[in-house]
């Protein structure tokens, strides 16, 4: 009999990093795949993303509507209850061996919660990783101790998922799955990727992904306003802006980066939903992600260009040389971008490494999820670290 593993997916992102696993759950002869949508996912606001799910090929089980129309913390903490109780229903019908989820979003906390509830054992794909200026920072280690199996992207990661008391036998070390992403994909070339997102890259071209910093309050628009500033200052660049995630007070930077586009409509466009491929294939004509998005630090490096990092949002992740931290404010992102288009920056681009790891993070979940003696049995020991430190 196959094991069935039910794979949960709230948001474009995420799908993207997932998506070459499902393909090898599907293909699989010892595996039943599961797919359940929720969130982000099924929000005309954010693009009905389910739908590039169904056209890649996949069949979606379930689908769980949980997203208010609103970004306030009421509302986010609504949602996450509204989606606690549909996802008790889905995964009463469905009835998975395992669930793995990625991340550290409020969506899958939600689900994680409902499933360790059903007593099904969570297979956690991110665990490990730091966000001091995200609340995204306790719900990812929260999943940790939800979880029974852990993959993570690095040793350093690992090493903090040991920390929270996992046993190590649980703990796999599989490397980064944008990497996959990267290195399994067919990417578009110039022209035809210039058609596809109906726009034409300059001599300068810059990819600006901004979240709301969720533990920090009211800051979304100030922050956003001193990054415009700083994009004002730019000649010869072209920018292209993808949407914020559906976070508190992110509604207020789609406004901001709709007014910008507005002013300046020969040379930026906006996107709710690139899509995997538009957004990969864009990483190869860039010359940086600009903002605070994970993308900057996990897949940029791939393509040998810069990120310029903002704030504090991904504060405490395991970054690449090829990534410019600066503070929230025109002053520090100006001399930020000065850095990026230097002479000696440039140079050295295609010396940095990406600290994700190589192409196969797929292919080691596979085998894990095939194998793994679990036999009803998802009981665990809290595991004490040996710091060897007096205090």
């Amino acid at each position: 009999m196959k094991r069935r593993i039910c794979v949960i997916t709230g948001s474009r992102a995420e799908y993207g990093l997932l998506y070459w696993l499902m393909k090898e759950i599907q293909e699989s002869n010892e595996l039943d795949l599961q797919i359940v949508v929720t969130g982000m996912h099924l929000s005309p606001e954010f693009g009905l993303t389910y739908k590039e799910i169904e056209k890649d090929g996949f069949f979606i089980n379930k689908k769980v509507e949980m997203i208010l129309s609103a970004d306030t913390p009421s509302a986010i903490t609504k949602s996450t209850g509204l989606g606690m109780i549909g996802f008790a229903d889905a995964l009463l019908e469905l009835q998975p061996d395992i669930v793995v989820v990625l991340g550290d979003r409020f969506e899958i906390f939600a689900a994680s919660f409902s499933t360790m509830i059903a007593r099904i054992p969570i297979a956690h794909i991110g665990g490990g990783e730091t966000t001091v200026g995200a609340f995204d920072e306790a719900i990812r280690h929260s999943i940790t101790k939800m979880a029974f199996l852990h993959f993570v992207a690095t040793d350093v990661y690992r090493n903090r998922v040991l920390q929270l008391g996992e046993e190590p036998e649980r703990v796999f070390n599989v490397g980064g799955m944008g990497v996959d992403c990267i290195m399994k994909t067919r990417l578009l070339g110039k022209e035809q990727l210039e058609k596809e997102l109906d726009f034409t890259f300059g001599p300068k071209n810059l990819l600006v992904t901004f979240h709301p910093v969720t533990l920090e309050k009211r800051t979304s628009s100030d922050q956003f306003t001193e990054l415009l500033a700083a994009l004002e200052t730019l000649d010869d660049t072209h920018i292209i802006f993808t949407a914020p995630n559906a976070d508190t007070d992110g509604r207020v930077i789609k406004t901001l980066i709709d007014d910008f586009v507005s002013k300046h409509p020969r040379g930026s466009i906006a996107f709710t939903s690139m899509g995997q491929v538009n957004f990969l294939s864009t990483l190869q004509y860039i010359d940086a992600v600009v903002g605070n998005s994970s993308s900057g630090l996990a897949e940029a490096p791939s393509f040998k260009i810069g990120t310029i990092n903002i704030g504090d949002r991904q504060k405490g992740r395991v970054i690449a040389k090829s990534v410019i931290s600066c503070l929230p404010e025109k002053d520090s992102i100006v001399n930020a971008m000065k850095k990026l288009y230097s002479d000696a920056f440039q140079k050295l681009l295609n010396t940095f490494i990406n600290p994700y790891g190589k192409v196969g993070a797929s292919e080691k979940i596979i085998a894990i999820l095939k194998k793994y003696q679990i036999e009803n049995n998802i009981k665990k020991t809290f595991y004490d670290v040996n710091f060897n430190v007096k205090l």
